[in-house]
């Protein structure tokens, strides 16, 4: 699993000496591969307004994400048999995810930077939040659409107790239009074959001699006909059970048949032509909700530096790529470059170095840094969906 940290760090003289110092830092040992993360300058507000987003940016994260993951799971159902496409399904602004966010680039045309932080967060917030509501309502309508051809399917097979029998059936097997006669189906267990042709003449009274037939047989039983006077049908069914014969409700009628044969062409129509349109509105707002989870990324950065580092703005962020055997030597290291910024996170991070797990998500104290601070697993949204 690719992980992929986000800091930031107070500018030297300036970011870029702050960039040059990280990079070379991290080169030596071959520790990260790392990008730049340009935030713009940001409207900044009060003090108290910084402290109030920084709680409601840590919510808006969460939810964001999961959406983002809810989009890339029902895609992963939707495409079924072509879920091995999802990968490359799973595109952010036309770009592969990793490049999208090593190459981020904020969207200034979605969240214009004049509008103060606040309007940022909520225009994502409601832009996520109708997403989320529309995902509801057409995965809801696609799964009753799946859930009904299933059913239907299901019926086409299985067990001669359960399934439909109007496709083993053809008109010649009954006597129609007859004022007295009747012909019924019977399930018969494969190992009572004979006791059934032996006998079923025998469980009532005025059943037409040599009027079984057998129609179609599985593993387990066979569908045999059976014809016999309307009058005694209730008590031949009694008997039959007696016998352990189940004799199955059914009425051969060609345009039921018809409409039943009709309503699954009809689903299976209707699933095609929902599919296509479906599969795009789940990738061009999956790219959307992910765009858009990197800009409360980038928000909560901003609004974290400030509220660390102080006024001026002056701080460079930074994406950052962990060799994955690494990942404790480059802790180690960030701790070194950046302890100076605050004492006690560098006695707390040699008290719990195993506190990392959960960084970025603002929950406790075990989650401190002495730096700004954000993990993202790309790798678990693309998985959440396999």
């Amino acid at each position: 699993m690719t992980e992929y940290w986000v800091i930031s760090a107070p500018g030297d003289k300036t970011c870029q000496q702050t960039w040059d110092t990280l990079n070379n830092a991290t080169k030596s040992g071959n520790l990260s591969v790392n990008y730049k993360f340009p935030i713009p300058d940001l409207k900044v507000g009060t003090l108290d307004q910084l402290v109030g987003l920084s709680d409601d940016l840590g919510k808006l994260d969460t939810f964001v994400e999961g959406v983002t993951r809810k989009v890339a799971q029902y895609l992963g159902e939707v495409l079924e048999d072509q879920r091995d496409k999802l990968h490359e399904n799973l595109m952010a602004n036309n770009s592969d995810l990793p490049t999208y966010l090593t190459r981020f680039q904020w969207d200034m045309a979605k969240y214009p930077i004049k509008q103060s932080l606040r309007n940022i967060a909520d225009i994502i917030s409601k832009q996520v939040g109708q997403i989320d509501a529309d995902l509801k309502v057409k995965s809801s309508a696609y799964n009753a659409l799946k859930g009904n051809l299933h059913n239907l399917e299901k019926k086409q097979t299985g067990s001669l107790l359960t399934r439909n029998l109007a496709d083993l059936v053809k008109k010649e097997h009954f006597i129609l239009d007859s004022e007295y006669l009747t012909t019924l189906l019977v399930i018969v267990p494969k190992s009572m074959f004979n006791d059934w042709n032996a006998n079923y003449e025998k469980i009532t009274d005025m059943i037409v001699p040599r009027s079984t037939q057998l129609v179609h047989q599985d593993n387990d039983y066979g569908l045999f006909t059976v014809t016999l006077f309307k009058k005694v049908a209730d008590e031949f069914k009694l008997h039959a059970r007696e016998r352990k014969f189940v004799v199955r409700e059914f009425a051969y009628n060609e345009a039921d048949l018809l409409a039943g044969k009709n309503e699954i062409t009809k689903l299976v129509t209707d699933k095609k032509k929902q599919f296509g349109p479906l599969v795009r509105w789940l990738k061009v707002n999956f790219s959307e909700c992910f765009c858009a989870w990197i800009h409360v990324k980038a928000l909560r950065v901003f609004v974290e530096s400030v509220l660390r580092y102080g006024l001026p703005v002056n701080f460079q962020a930074v994406v950052m790529v962990p060799a994955r055997k690494s990942m404790k030597k480059l802790r180690d290291l960030l701790n070194q470059l950046y302890a100076h910024l605050d004492h006690s996170a560098h006695a707390h991070s040699a008290a719990a170095p195993d506190s990392v797990e959960l960084a970025g998500l603002g929950f406790g104290q075990s989650e401190y840094f002495p730096y700004v601070f954000y993990k993202i697993n790309i790798d678990m949204i693309e998985k959440s969906s396999a």
